[in-house]
């Protein structure tokens, strides 16, 4: 008995292989794949810049938040345009970062199916009622 199945002999059409000829007329091409790859390999390639990018935008926000605790009773304190200037500026930055980080959550890519969905049902939901209504009334 051969211990190793893929060197047994079988015929390569038949309903109980899993193996399939090997030619330039099957269904996905050396090509097609090559290049479903390299979109695979980029798109990952993103995810992961954008996954560093939304780590860093999160410490930031933490430090800028420990920061503007500081800052907030001396500005009380001393009222100094300097120290006002800087509460300013961390506040900008934050509101920036809180944006930063709401847009990776929320894009239009990971929106786009629910809001046509809703739209589309929504939409029948109100044909179907007035129809409902123009039959009863």
């Amino acid at each position: 008995m051969n211990p190793f199945p893929e060197h047994s002999p079988k015929k390569l059409n038949d309903e109980c292989s899993n193996y399939a000829p090997v030619n330039q007329d099957s269904e996905v091409s050396d090509m097609e794949l090559a290049q479903a790859l390299a979109e695979v390999e980029h798109n990952l390639a993103a995810v992961k810049e954008r996954y560093s990018q939304v780590q860093y935008y999160q410490k930031r926000k933490v430090e800028l938040q420990h920061r503007l605790e500081e800052v907030r009773p001396e500005v009380r304190r001393q009222k100094t345009h300097k120290l006002r200037e800087e509460l300013q500026q961390i506040q900008t930055e934050l509101e920036t970062i809180e944006l930063n980080l709401e847009s990776s959550l929320f894009g239009w890519n990971s929106i786009k199916e629910p809001f046509w969905q809703a739209l589309r049902f929504g939409g029948l939901g109100i044909v179907i009622g007035w129809l409902l209504k123009s039959c009863a009334g």
